[in-house]
């Protein structure tokens, strides 16, 4: 029998009705790291649009606090916070405040967020000029803010596109796609389609936000096709796993950015 260490352990937080972020880290995951999720209560539950964020309110949720402090004592190496609209509409100051005051909940376990994640991503691979392609739950104020965070971060979106769902959808507002079922409806070949569309001859890289934005398995074929980096929300938080874990694994399908560690 063949047996194989378990070399790291990621936690993630992920919204309570989001399937999207386990089912593409459990595909991606190089042999030996495995992936514990804790749920907190989506703030779309109740039908409102979301338009804000601040760390304290997230990290004082008893969702949020129980999860921290479970995958803290259950000894992951690291936690990610996949919900990169928090981020978005909180800016700088809400990434720093939750990863610092999510580690103490944490028992020390580092934390950090999708939109650090996303920050580092862009960052180790020179992309500052990405097209954005967002997820179609996205609204105005998301894209808004959005857009906002990435030029507070030093960089300059090339386009922000939103992606694209079936008619059948259009009769559905904007900011309740995911609840309502469009987390289920997004399929890579149409990412790819969709993404290689829309983007401009002056952006040099991709980004594909949104944790629950079925994203990932367009990766390799986009890089082949743009000539650029690609980078998703649940990707970029693997990849921050392995960079803090040192971990030296390739992630096949993970693109440019976890190539040849």
């Amino acid at each position: 029998m063949t047996t194989r260490a378990w070399t790291a352990r990621l936690g993630v937080l992920v919204v309570h009705n989001d399937p999207v972020v386990e089912a593409e880290l459990w595909a991606m995951a190089p042999p030996g790291v495995t992936v514990h999720t804790a749920r907190f209560e989506s703030p779309t539950r109740t039908g409102a649009e979301y338009t804000s964020e601040s760390w304290e309110r997230l990290v004082s949720s008893p969702d949020v606090r129980r999860g921290l402090v479970q995958l803290g004592e259950l000894g992951v190496s690291a936690i990610c916070l996949c919900f990169g609209s928090a981020s978005f509409f909180g800016g700088l100051a809400f990434d720093a405040g939750f990863a610092a005051a999510a580690a103490e909940l944490a028992g020390g376990t580092p934390v950090y967020t999708a939109g650090q994640a996303i920050r580092a991503a862009l960052t180790a691979l020179g992309v500052r000029r990405p097209m954005v392609l967002a997820p179609p739950w996205f609204t105005a104020p998301t894209f808004a803010a959005a857009e906002s965070y990435l030029v507070s971060a030093g960089f300059e979106p090339a386009a922000l596109v939103p992606f694209r769902l079936g008619e059948r959808w259009d009769g559905v507002e904007r900011h309740r796609l995911f609840d309502r079922g469009g987390r289920w409806d997004v399929h890579p070949a149409e990412v790819c389609r969709q993404a290689a569309e829309a983007f401009p001859a002056y952006a040099d890289g991709l980004l594909m936000p949104g944790s629950g934005f079925r994203s990932w398995e367009a990766v390799d074929e986009l890089e082949r096709e743009l000539r650029v980096p690609v980078v998703t929300s649940n990707q970029a938080c693997l990849w921050r796993l392995l960079d803090l874990t040192g971990l030296a694994a390739t992630v096949p399908g993970g693109g440019l950015l976890t190539a040849g560690r």
